[in-house]
């Protein structure tokens, strides 16, 4: 205790104020039995909570609705957007290639070079058309076609 008091002593007046200001305060504790109390249920109370959870669900599907049906427009144009992209990367692929099918199909191109492998024009006797040609009544014929008449009823 006295060795307490020797430090209490050494401090300072006005820093010993700074700890210890006002009465202190005393708190009893009181025990309380609340097991014999019973809840009396207010209807109109009830009633109020019902109304306004009813009414929280109703704001929050409207909102959650909205933010949905929002967030799926944003969706649909990414969604757009990447089809449009797409539709001209392939448009322009289109006009690339038939520009190529056009300059491989060039009747003069061909010619060049079939001369640079060495082939001839052909000689006459050498063609033979086959949408002119008859059929020999000795081969067999996998099909055929044969004109049909048709009379036109009532």
């Amino acid at each position: 205790m006295a060795a307490a008091a020797a430090i209490h002593s050494a401090i300072p007046a006005a820093r010993r104020n700074m700890f210890f200001t006002g009465t202190p305060e005393i708190y009893f504790g009181k025990a309380v039995d609340n097991s014999r109390l019973v809840k009396m249920e207010d209807p109109r109370r009830n009633r109020e909570m019902k109304q306004f959870g009813t009414a929280l669900a109703c704001l929050f599907l409207l909102v959650f609705t909205y933010a949905w049906q929002h967030f799926r427009a944003i969706e649909y144009g990414y969604h757009i957007e990447s089809a449009k992209r797409e539709l001209n990367n392939l448009t322009e692929m289109n006009r690339a290639l038939r520009l190529e099918d056009a300059s491989l199909r060039d009747p003069e191109r061909i010619d060049v070079m079939a001369r640079r492998m060495g082939l001839v024009p052909p000689e006459p006797g050498q063609v033979i058309r086959m949408d002119t040609t008859t059929v020999d009544s000795n081969v067999p014929v996998l099909a055929s076609v044969t004109p049909m008449l048709v009379i036109a009823g009532k």
